[in-house]
């Protein structure tokens, strides 16, 4: 019986939802394309009530409302929580017609916030809380908050055909798995494995309408009641975590990654741009990364996956300690960091809508940032150098020597940090500009974290006569801290680099030389959008240069083979790359482009002086 009923909301909700599709279309509950939404057909609407009644018809069965008086009448004989299930079912039916009359009569936000702050007070008044702090006050409106920004961030996610509900799933099968002891043992009354696995079923099952090209969807009714139930499920998770406060902080965020990030991001971005963060735009993570290049479908398999890995994570952080945690969560951390930084630097408005205070855009505000004052690359090493150095001992001690060790490198971590930042200064690595960056770069990076370790064994001798300390740890944290430096700023540059490449648009040329001169013209081109050119590849005339790659463009041939190129790729044009003028192709190339109408254009790169006899002031 316990693995039939998630198996009860994975058929219902693929029988409903068509059914749901059908009425929804008879009774025109159409979602109509707006500007500030992203689809661009009519689709039906209200998919959330085939993906409510497939959770509440098996939970009416299941779940022990009964344990919920108790908690109202507040009998001494209460001991444990309420039922999750029956407190899930309560919560999710409320904010489902809450999300309902917002689809149907479109409530004010202030409105749709004061009930699910509602919601969330109830669940914290039957004793539910993240228990990440002692303060019972403070617990109590942390917990309220996360309800309410769960349950809107998963609102927000819904921006994209199967966005919300496959993310839905993925964070709900992974919280299955960490109550899966729970869900098998059946003296235990509180079934939270059972919520999670009645959600994953559903939300899979819907995804086979919702998915891309969506054909209904799951509307404020759905998406709600998603995020609130997600939101219960990792509060059951901080009220029975074994691992330690560690575990019960950091488990929830790492499996709700997508939409804390996605909601983290987009808030503090309209903020800063003077948007209102209540209003929708298309200015999400998934709407980024199609302007990146990708498809919506592959923007929103690059989310699943990246959902999916940080899953992995929270599972693996759920069963270690709380020494050996952070060498998951940091680099997790960062990575999600850095994302969201080369996410925000993508312009989604015109220049014109990013109005600051003292009428300063957006854009130059981020590059201050970023670019002039390299504050987010100071912070960034902050975290780089604590945790290579930390690594360092995770790596070279066993679980028995680690606790002794951990002391050692709490006493020493603040003199380490200190002297890596004195090396990176003195070397000069946060004046270099980190979107250019060379080989030149390179070599700098090396030496300052040479001169960093150095540096740091010295003050480690100075200081504590190098007792309790092993070499070894130094030669891991000089490693680690190289890999990670070259790691984050090459990353940068390949960021960079790709989005450039992805969002490059304009006329399809063939560049005629893979030379020198062909390269510093796809170098013009890639920094320059301006031209409106994007190269499909190379022509050359030196065999041995034939299929292979200049700066990931393919050589695809010589000029005897143009014809048959053209009639595969369909270019506009041809650009030469070369000064020569003596080529003995270039009559035949300027016939070739002359009868298939294409435009032809010679790139040059000179050096003219200049008369300053004449300047007048």
């Amino acid at each position: 019986m316990a693995y039939i009923i998630p198996c009860l909301s994975f058929f219902l909700c693929l029988i409903l939802t068509p059914l749901v599709r059908y009425i929804a279309i008879r009774k025109d509950w159409i979602a109509y394309p707006r500007k500030e939404r992203w689809h661009e057909k009519p689709t039906a609407m209200t998919g959330g009530i085939a993906i409510y009644l497939s959770m509440a018809v098996p939970l009416a069965f299941t779940a022990d409302f009964s344990t919920i008086l108790p908690h109202i009448i507040r009998s001494p004989d209460h001991i444990r929580l309420p039922s999750i299930e029956a407190t899930a079912g309560i919560g999710m039916t409320l904010l489902f017609i809450l999300g309902l009359l917002d689809d149907f009569i479109h409530i004010k936000p202030h409105t749709k916030l004061v009930g699910q702050i509602l919601v969330a007070s109830m669940v914290t008044f039957l004793g539910f809380r993240l228990h990440w702090f002692t303060s019972l006050t403070l617990d109590t409106i942390i917990t309220i908050i996360w309800i309410v920004g769960i349950t809107n961030a998963f609102n927000l996610i819904d921006n994209m055909d199967g966005l919300c509900a496959g993310i839905g799933a993925i964070a709900a099968l992974y919280l299955g798995l960490l109550f899966i002891g729970d869900f098998q043992s059946p003296g235990n009354p509180d079934g939270a494995g059972l919520v999670a696995i009645l959600l994953a079923g559903a939300l899979i099952a819907f995804l086979f309408y919702n998915f891309n090209p969506a054909s209904i969807f799951m509307g404020d009714c759905g998406s709600l009641m998603i995020g609130f139930t997600l939101s219960m499920l990792t509060l059951y998770y901080s009220e029975s975590a074994t691992a330690g406060k560690l575990s019960s902080c950091a488990v929830p965020i790492m499996i709700l990654m997508i939409p804390v990030l996605d909601t983290t991001m987009v808030t503090l971005i309209r903020l800063l741009s003077g948007r209102k963060a209540s209003v929708g735009g298309k200015d999400h993570t998934s709407h980024r990364l199609v302007l990146m290049g990708f498809s919506e479908k592959g923007a929103v398999l690059s989310l699943y996956g990246i959902g999916a890995v940080s899953g992995v994570a929270a599972l693996f952080v759920s069963r270690t300690d709380t020494l050996t945690s952070p060498a998951v969560i940091i680099p997790l951390a960062l990575s999600i960091l850095l994302m969201g930084i080369y996410l925000a630097q993508i312009r989604v408005y015109p220049e014109k809508e990013f109005s600051l205070l003292r009428g300063r855009p957006y854009t130059p505000v981020l590059i201050e940032l970023t670019y002039k004052r390299q504050i987010v690359l100071v912070l960034l090493d902050f975290c780089l150098i604590a945790f290579a150095y930390y690594l360092s001992y995770r790596l070279r001690f066993d679980d028995k020597a680690f606790p002794f060790y951990f002391k050692v490198f709490l006493h020493s971590l603040p003199a380490v940090i200190a002297c890596k930042f004195v090396a990176f200064f003195t070397m000069g690595i946060y004046r270099g500009i980190w979107q250019y960056m060379s080989t030149n770069d390179v070599f700098v990076y090396l030496k300052a974290s040479l001169l960093a370790t150095l540096l740091s064994v010295a003050t480690i001798t100075f200081i504590y006569q190098f007792e309790d300390f092993l070499k070894g740890i130094f030669v891991i944290d000089w490693l680690l801290t190289t890999a990670l430096l070259l790691g984050t700023r090459g990353s940068f540059r390949i960021s960079i680099d790709t989005m450039k490449r992805k969002t490059l648009s304009g006329n399809t040329v063939f560049i005629y030389g893979a030379g020198r001169g062909g390269e510093i013209l796809l170098r013009e081109i890639l920094n320059n959008g301006k031209h409106k050119i994007k190269p499909v590849g190379f022509i050359d005339d030196d065999p041995l240069k034939i299929g292979k790659k200049l700066m990931g463009y393919p050589i695809l041939g010589d000029f005897g083979e143009v014809e048959s190129l053209f009639e595969k790729y369909r270019i506009s044009g041809m650009l030469i790359s070369f000064n020569s003028r003596e080529s003995r192709n270039i009559d035949a190339l300027k016939r070739f482009c002359r009868i298939n109408s294409l435009f032809l254009k010679w790139f040059f790169i000179d050096l003219e002086d200049v008369d300053i006899e004449d300047t007048r002031h």
